[in-house]
């Protein structure tokens, strides 16, 4: 069985667009494209490696891919992460499922993604990997598909922008299995699948007066 794992640079209020520079994707007026840069340090670039470390794919959303494609090609044989993604398969989700990619070793998820990605998931081989990819990543979180979550928390607010969580996530509860924080204050936790969401209560075991009171106001 193969997992499937979200590597996501998120800020405090959930933002992950355009981590990169500022014209990865300024769509929507966004103004604050390469937010992650004047973070990145030693610690940050060891969690990297980290997450890279062992075999996996990539699975990128449409805009994603075209964004790695015109990039990590031509960076040159002293940045490994170029030629490790060159040689990996990149999976590409698209509308377009019979769409020309030119960038090495990729391939669509054809016209039924989810028939794809769970046939994926079934099968022996590495694990398949998300970077950025936020509108894909509604699809993977709605339909239960992540098992994996690697979340590098920046110490800033945005305001707006593509965020990680939507309305149609899946409630579930997660594990953190890992936690470590970097010298720029960066955040970098795994989290693993942690069942369903259980409940508690501090409220009184017989509600007072003005309890009920407020409850009625609700409704």
């Amino acid at each position: 069985m193969r997992k499937i794992i979200v590597g996501a640079f998120v800020s405090l209020d959930g933002v992950m667009q355009a981590p990169g520079g500022p014209q990865e994707d300024p769509t929507g007026g966004f103004e604050y494209g390469g937010w992650v840069a004047p973070y990145f340090d030693e610690t940050m670039g060891e969690a990297v490696g980290e997450m890279f470390a062992k075999p996996f794919d990539l699975l990128l959303g449409r805009k994603t891919y075209d964004i790695f494609a015109a990039h990590w090609p031509y960076v040159g044989a002293d940045d490994p992460i170029g030629p490790l993604f060159d040689r990996i398969t990149k999976y590409v989700a698209t509308r377009n499922p019979e769409l020309k990619l030119d960038w090495q070793n990729s391939q669509t998820l054809g016209s039924d993604v989810l028939a794809t990605l769970r046939e994926l998931k079934s099968e022996d081989g590495p694990d398949l990997l998300t970077q950025g990819s936020t509108d894909f990543l509604q699809t993977l979180l709605s339909n239960d598909l992540v098992d994996e979550m690697n979340i590098s928390l920046f110490p800033l607010v945005l305001g707006k922008g593509k965020k990680l969580f939507g309305s149609g996530t899946v409630p579930t509860a997660l594990k953190l299995v890992s936690s470590k924080v970097s010298t720029s204050g960066v955040t970098v936790n795994k989290y693993v699948r942690g069942g369903p969401v259980v409940t508690g209560s501090f409220e009184f075991e017989q509600p007072t007066e003005a309890e009920l009171e407020r409850r009625r106001k609700l409704t």
